[in-house]
């Protein structure tokens, strides 16, 4: 058995136990207002019920840009929660808080290693940048003590074209690889990671266009919604096995309908068994079951799982994942649904307050 198949069969082990032992709320969200005259980062507290109410704001210190980024993951985690990580998409910089029951508190703002960055992801002390402006980059930063992250000497690395028009970035549940969405290529890019710097990248095409927001699953099954350029009902998920080195990406369902329009964002719930993607051209959100192979089902006949009002995007769950929570930014609000053990959403509450300009939504 290789040391690679013996290292994802740990992490799966890990994740989990990770999704099992999640609380069966949230007690935080967070998302950025992306203003481009102060990018802030909004709090909504959440109870036992879904129901959400606004905390406040705190200043990320850089700059957003007030305008739809065309991106999933503007905000990251870490795993031990104790970090939380925003773009600011214009002024070409991260900022990081500690994160307590409180306000999150700024402790630290960095260069992104590009221009525009738009996409974060977090692996163990690992932090990666999606950079979308100028000729698009990734960019690998090492998180110390404190929170504060610093650049790691030839972590970065371009994208697939000079003209990618990226969306996410985001590792694999081992942390061995990295995966890039590219809408304007119709590809998916993806990266070797040796000690947290970056190889690559090995680029393929997408299943199908507008490859755009995208996530694991507990078997390490790639999940990444095609957006099909927006053309109306088009939109669909599809499925890939992030194979071992030199394999390459394999398909192993292609483009199954949402029968809904613009799937751009994917959110995982109920211990990685389902996938939701949410619709930003239908105000809805669509549900799929995946069983052990990576295969998927529509749980809607009529794609519509939950309704969202208009113009979702940015979508979480809970820690537990039994809450899915949606933003929906031209309406402002933030919708929660309860996930059922058979994937099905019950809608549970509204809250509104929302910035029509935000981006990115993350539980704690």
């Amino acid at each position: 058995m290789s040391k690679r198949i013996t290292t994802r069969i740990a992490a799966a082990a890990l994740v989990a136990a990770a999704f099992t032992a999640g609380a069966a709320s949230a007690s935080a969200l967070y998302t950025e207002t992306n203003d481009a005259g102060g990018n802030a980062i909004q709090i909504f507290r959440a109870n036992a019920d879904g129901e959400l109410t606004t905390a406040g704001t705190v200043s990320t210190g850089g700059l957003g840009t007030s305008a739809g980024l065309g991106n999933q993951g503007a905000l990251a985690l870490s795993p031990d929660g104790r970090w939380l990580f925003a773009v600011n998409a214009g002024s070409n910089d991260i900022s990081t808080f500690a994160v307590s029951t409180d306000a999150p508190s700024l402790v630290a703002r960095v260069s992104s290693g590009g221009t525009t960055p738009v996409s974060l992801t977090v692996h163990g002390d690992v932090l990666y940048v999606l950079n979308a402006g100028g000729s698009g980059n990734i960019a690998g930063f090492r998180i110390g003590a404190t929170g504060r992250p610093t650049a790691i000497a030839g972590a970065v690395r371009p994208l697939s074209s000079v003209s990618a028009g990226a969306a996410q970035i985001a590792f694999d549940n081992d942390g061995e690889a990295l995966v890039v969405t590219e809408k304007a290529t119709n590809r998916i890019s993806v990266y070797e990671v040796n000690r947290g710097l970056a190889h690559g990248p090995r680029s393929y095409p997408s299943n199908g266009l507008t490859p755009f927001g995208f996530g694991f699953d507990r078997r390490n099954t790639l999940l990444v919604s095609e957006a099909f350029g927006g053309q109306p009902n088009a939109a669909a998920l599809s499925s890939y096995d992030l194979a071992e080195e030199g394999a390459g990406l394999q398909l192993i369902d292609g483009s199954v309908p949402t029968a809904q329009t613009a799937a751009c964002w994917v959110i995982l719930a109920r211990h990685g068994r389902y996938a939701y993607t949410t619709n930003t051209g239908s105000g809805s959100v669509t549900g799929f079951g995946i069983d052990r192979s990576g295969r998927l089902a529509r749980l809607s006949a009529d794609g519509r799982t939950g309704v969202t009002g208009r113009g979702p995007t940015d979508g979480t769950t809970s820690p537990g994942g039994s809450t899915l929570f949606v933003l929906s930014p031209p309406i402002g609000t933030v919708t929660s649904f309860h996930v059922a053990a058979d994937g099905s959403l019950r809608y549970l509450a509204t809250a509104t307050g929302a910035a029509a300009t935000s981006t990115g939504l993350v539980a704690r």
